[in-house]
C-alpha cells in the first residue's frame, strides 16, 4: 500500500479489525520510510460496476464518489457515521445484486434518495434538489408538498 504522505510503497500493517457492520476490514498502517500513520479499509467487491451517465458515457463505479455525495448532503447534520456507512454499503450491495455490471446514474440516485429519506429529511431534500435539478423555489415547494402528502398517506395507513 502506497504511503499517502511520501508515496513510498513499503508500508506495514500495525493493526487489523473488522468494522462495526463487519462489511470491511480496517487496517492501521505505518510507512517504513517517513513513519506516517494512516488507515485503509478493505471491502469485498463482487463485481466491477460501470455507471451509465445520462449522456450515455460510461465510467467505472466509484464508492468514494458515492460517499462524498452522501456526505455533502449530510453536511452539518447530526447523523452517526456508522449509520451513513451502513447506508452506503447497502446501496453498493443492492447495485451489485442487480445482476448486471452496468447501472444507470438514475438507479444510484434513486437508491441514495431512498436511503437518505430514512436517515435525515434535510439531507434527503438537499440531495433531491441536486439530483432532480431544482431551478427555482417552486421546485422545492412542490417537492416538499409531495413529501408531506406521502407522509400523510403513510400515517393514514397506520390507522
Amino acid at each position: 500500500m502506497r504511503c499517502p504522505y511520501c508515496g513510498n510503497d513499503d508500508t506495514q500493517v500495525k493493526d487489523s479489525r473488522p468494522t462495526e457492520d463487519s462489511g470491511a476490514i480496517r487496517r492501521r498502517r505505518v510507512c517504513n520510510a517517513c513513519g506516517g500513520r494512516f488507515t485503509t479499509f478493505e471491502r469485498v467487491q463482487l463485481r466491477d460496476l460501470t455507471v451509465v451517465k445520462k449522456t450515455g458515457r460510461k465510467v467505472p463505479f466509484d464508492r468514494e464518489k458515492l460517499a462524498r455525495s452522501v456526505n455533502t448532503a449530510l453536511r452539518k447534520r447530526s447523523v452517526e457515521p456508522e449509520r451513513v456507512e451502513r447506508m452506503i454499503s447497502g446501496i453498493v450491495r443492492q447495485l451489485e445484486s442487480l445482476g448486471d455490471v452496468e447501472v444507470t446514474s438514475d438507479q444510484i440516485g434513486e437508491y441514495v434518495m431512498e436511503g437518505l429519506k430514512g436517515l435525515d429529511d434535510v439531507a434527503f431534500v438537499r440531495f433531491a434538489s441536486v439530483y432532480k435539478n431544482f431551478s427555482a423555489a417552486d421546485d422545492f415547494r412542490s417537492f416538499l408538498a409531495e413529501l408531506a402528502d406521502d407522509k400523510t398517506v403513510l400515517r393514514d395507513d397506520d390507522d
